[in-house]
């Protein structure tokens, strides 16, 4: 799922292309993209962008007559800039915005289509689809902790939760909590405040770094691979790799469509976090540590 620096990039490569220019015309091929019935679609034909802006892992294009359009990628959507009256063509492609310079596409892969589109009018209308999760950019170490700990969540849950912070997600969770190295099921109420500042500064720091490089990319073409994997990542999507802080394997917990990455020897004391799966498999033969799991590799 696009997460803020790519909805950051996204928007970046708009700005340039759509702000100030007119909707000439919305193409939908799916009629379940569009999930609202007020205002209608047809008000937004002919009025001008004025900004966009990012909710969350949302794209909010603002038009003339206070209208909004909101996108939201969910897992597998994505953006395409293409020429002037571009073809809906195949099941992946769901709809199109047309412009004097070009065609905005949204497509999704994959059977199950979750991508959609809210038109919504005002302030109070872009607030309906904000879940309402704290800006880590405009928040302070005493709020962050605060919304973190309002709950007794893992550290990765609470992270990735949008009523709890905007725009983080699976992969950049992970890049986070490598990066202040602390372990994704440690409990947010039994974090020090050590730890606190390190989670405070790394979600910062982890998230800045990759909203600039997205951004710069994007100024120079439009975002043609955005995805979660990245090979400059230091631990998401990089299972069975070398951790770039220490060179200890990186390990995953498996769960449903998704999994978390760690390093052990960085984040978890050397200790092995149970994958769901192979745990329920091996039971009382599970590795506790890196050194049993070795072991166990060599019988």
């Amino acid at each position: 799922m696009p997460e803020l620096p790519d909805i950051v990039a996204y928007i970046r490569a708009l700005e340039s292309r759509i702000v100030a220019q007119p909707i000439q015309q919305i193409r939908l091929a799916s009629p379940f993209l569009l999930r609202t019935a007020e205002p209608s679609i047809t008000e937004v034909a002919g009025h001008t962008v004025r900004e966009l802006r990012p909710i969350g892992k949302r794209i909010a294009i603002g038009v003339e007559g206070d209208l909004w359009l909101v996108l939201h990628l969910m897992i597998a959507g994505r953006l395409q800039w293409h020429q002037r009256g571009a073809k809906l063509a195949g099941r992946h492609s769901l709809a199109a915005f047309d412009f004097p310079n070009g065609s905005l596409v949204l497509t999704e892969a994959g059977t199950k289509h979750r991508a959609s589109l809210h038109l919504l009018r005002g302030e109070e209308g872009l607030k309906s689809v904000d879940p309402g999760g704290i800006d880590i950019f405009t928040s302070d170490l005493s709020s962050f902790r605060d919304a973190l700990r309002a709950e007794k969540r893992t550290l990765k849950r609470a992270l990735t939760d949008p009523r709890i912070v905007s725009g983080i997600g699976n992969a950049y969770s992970d890049e986070i909590l490598h990066a202040a190295q602390l372990s994704p099921i440690a409990l947010t109420q039994k974090i020090n405040p050590h730890e606190w500042e390190r989670l405070f500064t790394a979600t910062r720091d982890t998230l800045k770094l990759w909203i600039d490089r997205l951004r710069g990319e994007a100024e120079r073409a439009f975002p043609e691979k955005v995805t979660a994997f990245r090979q400059e990542m230091a631990v998401h999507g990089r299972y069975g790799k070398p951790c770039p802080r220490c060179g200890e394997t990186i390990q995953r917990i498996r769960y449903a469509d998704s999994e978390t990455n760690y390093c052990a020897r960085c984040q978890t004391g050397g200790k092995l976090l149970a994958d769901r799966s192979l745990s329920r498999l091996l039971r009382s033969d599970w590795p506790r540590t890196m050194d049993e799991l070795e072991a166990l590799k060599r019988r």
